[in-house]
């Protein structure tokens, strides 16, 4: 029994009868725990002892006891950590959980993407290309089906001895092997073309002896061919419209960049020039798919998947085949007869042999703005670029000695253009009311630049050649004998009465005829010419300084536009745009090369439109004026262009205008003809022009001559839109056209 009231000090414990502790004593206050009583038996408790002295010693204020519970003294409460133990398990496989639910829901579609995009590689597959046709369906660019050969960049890794191998069988060196391999232009996942049209013995060879070619393979593919011919001579080194056609290369990498959207890939062919680039989009057709396995490694492992593809849509363009390869003749025997020719009136009459660097030929329908025949002169032929040119042929290309057969001279040139250019400030003269149909002036073979401050050699001017004067003429007849002192007058009355007629009459009325403007044809690359002024002449100023230090505009700077010299320089089919908008009445026209883009079953996709393009206001009455003088040009007795083999017997007969700008001191004049007939209805206008030639009759007219001598017996006809696809399937190239060379009467103008 435990009597709880007895005093602390004299609590006594006794036994029971059962032989327990019958009495118990508190021990002392737990230190975290408070009053918390711990029972112990009696006999446990440590008998009274004296204490001995010790020293004093000063106790540390810091208890280990105090702030842990000795084993013996904590109760042991396995329960509950036991479920705290669980809880933070249970937290950690809920965080598990979690992040296991979202690799597998939210993240897998991603997941899976970049696993197949690790294992998967998409490549194109190039499509065959469309081809470009004459008007009459003749392929001027067609396909055919080649063998080429070609290695896998990792097998020549893995194996380089194939390398080696290889260039002694195909004729090449390892290192134009080694360049292949290397080109970035083609896809790391498709064997690289190593050779193109290789022949069976090579083919065969490499079949027989795999072992020794690991790697290496043949496929077939399509690639262009050019397989039409020029008449002999100077051309038939070239071909047909060749810049015009322009060609196919591999895409670049800047190529790629551009248009990467559109599913090209490296290594695919890509128009580079001309009516390939123009109308790539059309002629490439759409590219299939290819799906490869591929290992961690890059290697292809196999094809999972294969769209085929489409083939490219055709190009009809408006060319008459025979009319362009009469017209490439003409230029290039001209051109070649002119370097072989002494002229005495060369340099101030010293003599020369002209430099005759080069030409252009435009044939057009003025009624459409139909591009019948472009040639540009020196040519080349685009095979050089099927299966990739080589580093000879290309360097030959680019010699300045080759004189640029890859610029387009009939877009990209730019010429001074003479007399010809008098169709301009004739126009504007009888439009403005400057001078009248009736109005004459007295030609005397001079001309004083009114106001003139300097010596008499400065001041007076001359016509061409040193003419005499014509005498008293009208607008129409200075045309026809092409008087340059009457169109000096006219610069210098324009000038003059500059507060009536404004500052560039001129200059406006030539950009309504298209000079000095972009025509808007479907060709790339073209240059836009520019017509002489003071802002003209600022710019230019501010690009070469020191080429063109002049910024001022006085009476001579006029009278030396108004006659096509100066700093006016244009091209030739601005030259035809402006000619072919006056011989249809005043409606300008978008010069077209394409007529139609036909599907390869023969369905037509799109007809080409004429486009129209502007207007010049011509009055019947001025009209007329501007025409009877074209047209003594080369009926009038004399006329500068009278006598010229083959424009005097047109059926219709032929309008036109000579031209012969001086450029640098020493050299030969540019030479120019424009020819437009039949002269009531006119549905031809040729251009030619000739660098450093001489005078535009002599050098540029004999080409139109033989054009116009040509059309007269093979007159161009409608367009075959759709063509007979027997036509344009066919590889056997078109006859070539019989012609008769035209040569050159005596003529009595020098214009």
């Amino acid at each position: 029994m435990v009597h709880d009231d007895v005093p602390p000090g004299s609590r006594t414990q006794s036994r029971g009868a059962l032989g327990y502790w019958s009495a118990v004593s508190r021990s002392l206050r737990h230190p975290f725990k408070g009053s918390r009583s711990y029972l112990r038996p009696e006999k446990d408790k440590a008998p009274r002892r004296t204490k001995t002295k010790q020293p004093k010693m000063r106790q540390s204020r810091f208890s280990v006891e105090a702030m842990l519970d000795a084993p013996d003294t904590s109760e042991s409460r396995p329960a509950l950590r036991l479920r705290l133990i669980a809880l933070v398990v249970a937290g950690l496989f809920a965080l598990l959980g979690l992040r296991l639910w979202a690799l597998e829901v939210l993240q897998a579609p991603a997941a899976v993407q970049a696993v197949k995009g690790n294992q998967i590689r998409a490549v194109s597959v190039e499509p065959t290309r469309g081809l470009i046709l004459d008007r009459y369906g003749n392929p001027l660019v067609n396909n055919i089906v080649t063998e080429q050969i070609t290695l896998s960049r990792l097998a020549a890794q893995q194996h380089p001895e194939v390398i080696g191998r290889l260039a002694a069988l195909i004729g090449e060196t390892t290192a134009q092997v080694n360049a292949a391999i290397n080109d970035q232009r083609y896809s790391l996942y498709k064997p690289v073309p190593v050779l193109s049209q290789a022949t069976l013995s090579e083919i065969l060879y490499i079949r027989e002896h795999q072992d020794d070619f690991p790697g290496v393979s043949s496929v077939q593919t399509t690639q262009r061919s050019y397989v039409q011919g020029e008449l002999p001579g100077p051309a038939q080194t070239g071909y047909p419209a060749a810049q015009t056609l322009g060609y196919v290369g591999t895409i670049s990498a800047s190529e790629l960049k551009s248009v990467a959207s559109q599913g090209y890939q490296a290594g695919d062919d890509f128009g580079k020039d001309g009516l390939e680039a123009q109308y790539e989009s059309e002629l490439r057709g759409t590219p299939g798919r290819q799906q490869l396995e591929v290992d961690s490694r890059g290697r292809v492992a196999g094809v999972l998947k294969t769209t085929p593809s489409t083939p490219g849509d055709n190009i009809v363009t408006n060319i008459d085949i025979g009319l362009q390869q009469v017209a490439d003749n003409a230029l290039a025997s001209q051109v070649v007869n002119l370097r072989n020719t002494f002229d005495p009136k060369c340099n101030n009459r010293s003599g020369c042999y002209p430099g005759a660097t080069g030409g252009a030929v435009v044939v057009m329908n003025p009624q459409s703005g139909a591009i019948y025949a472009m040639s540009s002169f020196p040519t080349y032929n685009p095979d050089v670029w099927v299966g990739g040119i080589s580093t000879s042929q290309y360097a030959a290309l680019n010699n300045q000695n080759a004189n640029d057969p890859l610029l387009n001279r009939s877009i990209s040139g730019t010429y001074t253009p003479g007399s010809t250019f008098k169709l301009n400030t004739a126009t504007a003269a009888l439009d403005t009311g400057l001078w009248t149909p009736g109005d004459t002036f007295g030609d005397t073979g001079t001309f004083k630049v009114p106001g003139c401050q300097y010596n008499s050699t400065t001041c007076l001017l001359h016509n061409s050649d040193g003419e005499g004067g014509f005498g008293y003429i009208d607008l129409s007849t200075a045309l026809t004998v092409s008087s340059d002192d009457f169109f000096y007058n006219l610069g210098a009355l324009f000038y003059q009465q500059s507060a009536k007629y404004g500052q560039t009459p001129i200059q406006d009325q030539a950009a309504q005829y298209s000079l000095g403007q972009l025509t808007g044809i479907d060709l790339p690359n073209e240059v836009q010419g520019r017509v002489d002024s003071q802002a003209v002449r600022a710019k230019l100023h501010a690009m070469s300084p020191k080429g063109f230090p002049n910024t001022t505009w006085y009476t001579g700077d006029n009278i030396e536009m108004a006659f096509g010299q100066g700093a006016t320089a244009i091209t030739p089919i601005e030259q035809a745009v402006a000619y072919s908008t006056f011989a249809n009445g005043g409606t300008r026209y978008a010069p077209q090369v394409a007529a139609a883009v036909v599907s390869p079953s023969g369905k037509v996709v799109k007809k080409l439109t004429p486009q129209v393009t502007g207007h010049v206001a011509l009055s019947p009455t001025n009209y007329q004026t501007l025409l009877t003088g074209f047209v003594g040009v080369v009926q009038s007795a004399n006329g500068t262009a009278h006598g010229v083999a083959g424009l005097g017997t047109f059926p219709g007969g032929v309008a036109g205008k000579t031209g012969t700008a001086d450029t640098v001191p020493g050299k030969e004049p540019t030479a120019w003809f424009v020819g437009f007939g039949p002269t009531a209805n006119p549905q031809y206008v040729v251009v030619c022009v000739i660098d450093q030639a001489g005078f535009g009759v002599t050098a540029a007219a004999p080409v139109v001559g033989q054009i116009f001598s040509y059309l007269a017996t093979h007159p161009v006809t409608a367009p075959a839109i759709p063509p007979d696809q027997r036509i344009f399937q066919s590889l056997t190239p078109v006859g070539l056209p019989a012609t008769t060379p035209s040569t050159t009467t005596t003529t009595t103008g020098t214009g």
